[in-house]
């Protein structure tokens, strides 16, 4: 797997304290773009199609790389906070909610960020609240539901659009005071939508009425491939359990009574040899109330019973969650692997003890691989047992990361400042290296490269041998303290990976649960293509082209440094340390977010103008 690391560096995003006087002052080097915005800049992001999407204080402003002009500038709702915005995951599109009275969102707006097209809005499309909005990827609909206006005597009603082109697929008005809540489920000959009242079924093409039941406060909903099994859940009361519902084709309850599990619901998976639950359950606070944790267990598909008599131990929350041909192999946050069989016996001879924050899971051909924030080994995957005579264990770092050199057959991992190698026949480890970074920096990242090992951070890149030597080590100052700010790294990953249990069970159906091998591509643009490859749409091509082709970072870092004419970016080859460009800013303390993927600096000038630089000629 190329890379791994605590941090996805797919996007960094540096953020400074402007200085209006300096900036007013110098002059940066000639941009290849020039965008002047009209209205002060409050935020800049860098979405996962590439294009830049700028909050100001008269709306929202898109910046296509390498296209002159704006993209588009979305002023209907004037300052858009970020709060307001939502970046949907695997998608190229952006959603402005501003929310009023109650909660309810009176302004919602759905921008493709490729094609810089508002695909609606709830003023275009008659809306004057809307209690719930959610985009259905793949299938690339958007699905919404709330008050109509005056017009339609504020009925309250739910709509399909399509996000291809923005048209209205369907549309259905309740009758009287029935209101839907919660997630709508959308079939192959219909949706159902939980209501005030219960559960409806509606044919949105004709409008009818298929059937009701009255099932209340229905969060969200499953179905199993053929749709005939469908399973429906709701919070209790007092939001600290769940209830678990099966109904039919019909709408009518199959189970004799709902089943009832502690915590709330955080993965769902429907298996042949039953359903597999996880919750979380919030722990007291009192000295000796109950522990914050994880339960697992396995229901069974025809009465909700639990088919396990014993359920595993977890001891906190489940971080890794993976469905096995033999059974259900799960990582713990605090720390510990286990594998449980589907007649819930315990696969391992005893639970594996690890470090605590498991950073990585995966297979390889010697058995499971995991890296913590303190410890690394491979386990066998039947027993349990560790193949590593001992685990390689190091002080708890902030940054671990790890690479297979497949010429040497070992593994990399990088912590504590120091280089290990761990022979992948034999498990045994050394201290390859023991890398002294300048500027009070440790190495976050180890890259295999054709002719060595390259550690890297923000200022250094040191490149090694196959026996660890120094072969030529780069550092390029920091322009100091003031001119730093935070480092975001994968902003748009992390979002992702905590979307809610509903979320996330409709996205990427055939590799749910599915543990990868090490070996893979890496994590993050994996998951986006396999999310992405199954929608369809001109904007979910041009995603796709993004990810398919050749990061700008394959080859070469970008680094912030002094000059000798100012402040500016520096374009390192990985493989030699040699600077291939130079962009002076000529600004003490510049504000500037770099498209590592895409290859291009976006710098803010002032208040109202940003620059961006092509990295790649």
């Amino acid at each position: 797997m190329k890379t791994l690391l605590i941090q996805i560096k797919s996007l960094v995003i540096v953020v400074f304290v402007m200085n209006a006087t300096s900036l007013n002052a110098q002059k940066a080097e000639t941009p290849d773009h020039n965008y002047e915005l009209g209205a002060k800049i409050n935020e800049m992001t860098i979405t996962e199609g590439g294009t830049v999407v700028v909050a100001t204080n008269d709306g929202l402003v898109g910046i296509k790389p390498g296209q002159d002009g704006l993209l588009f500038n979305f002023t209907d709702y004037g300052r858009v906070k970020p709060e307001e915005l939502n970046f949907i995951p695997r998608a190229p599109y952006v959603v402005v909610g501003q929310t009023g009275f109650g909660g309810l969102q009176t302004k919602s707006a759905v921008i493709d960020y490729m094609s810089g097209k508002v695909l609606f809005s709830t003023e275009k499309n008659g809306w004057k609240a809307i209690g719930m909005s959610q985009v259905l990827m793949p299938s690339n609909k958007l699905i919404v539901s709330g008050q109509r206006r005056s017009d339609e005597k504020f009925v309250q009603a739910v709509a399909i659009y399509d996000l291809n082109t923005g048209d209205q697929i369907s549309f259905y008005a309740f009758k009287g005071t029935r209101q839907a809540m919660g997630t709508p489920l959308v079939l192959s000959d219909g949706v159902i939508i939980p209501t005030t009242k219960g559960l409806m079924k509606i044919d949105m093409t004709s409008g009818n009425v298929l059937w009701e039941n009255e099932l209340k406060y229905i969060g969200w909903m499953v179905a199993d491939d053929t749709e005939k099994d469908i399973y429906a859940f709701a919070s209790t009361s007092n939001k600290k359990n769940t209830k678990i519902y099966k109904i039919g084709a019909n709408g009518a309850s199959t189970w004799a009574d709902e089943r009832k599990v502690k915590g709330n619901v955080s993965n769902f998976q429907i298996l042949s040899q039953g359903l597999a639950v996880v919750s979380d359950v919030a722990g007291s606070s009192s000295t000796f109330g109950a522990a914050s944790e994880s339960k697992i267990a396995l229901l069974s598909a025809s009465n909700g019973e639990d088919l396990w008599e014993k359920a595993p131990k977890t001891k906190g929350y489940v971080q890794h969650f993976y469905i096995m041909d033999d059974g259900i192999l799960f990582g713990i946050k605090e720390g510990g692997i286990n594998k449980i069989s589907y007649d819930g016996q315990t696969l391992f001879k005893k639970p594996l003890k690890t470090g605590e924050n498991i950073l990585t899971m995966a297979t390889t051909p010697q058995g499971l691989i995991y890296i913590t924030s303190e410890d690394a080994n491979i386990v066998n995957l039947e027993t349990g047992d560790q193949v590593w005579k001992k685990p390689l264990k190091f002080k708890r770092a902030d940054v671990v990361s790890s690479d297979y050199d497949k010429k040497n057959d070992r593994y990399l991992i990088t912590a504590d400042e120091k280089l290990y190698s761990i022979d992948a026949n034999s498990g045994t480890s050394e201290l390859l290296a023991e890398a002294k970074f300048e500027g009070k920096e440790d190495p976050t990242s180890v890259e295999v490269r054709d002719g060595g090992i390259l550690l890297a951070s923000d200022q250094n890149m040191m490149m090694l041998d196959w026996n660890g030597d120094n072969s030529w080590h780069e550092y390029k100052r920091a322009p100091g303290k003031s001119a730093f700010g935070a480092i975001l790294a994968g902003v748009t990953a992390v979002a992702a990976a905590t979307a809610s249990a509903s979320a996330s069970y409709e996205a990427n159906m055939t590799e749910r649960n599915r543990i990868g091998q090490y070996t893979a591509r890496g994590d993050r643009l994996n998951n986006l293509s396999a999310g992405m490859s199954s929608a369809a749409g001109a904007s979910v091509a041009e995603m796709l082209k993004r990810f398919k082709a050749t990061s700008a970072t394959q080859d070469a870092q970008f680094v912030l440094t002094k000059l000798d004419d100012g402040v500016g970016l520096v374009k390192l080859n990985k493989d030699t340390g040699e600077v291939e460009k130079e962009i002076i800013l000529k600004d003490k303390k510049p504000e500037y977010q770099v498209d590592e993927f895409g290859g291009f600096l976006y710098y803010k000038v002032n208040d109202k103008t940003i620059y961006a630089y092509n990295l790649n000629n």
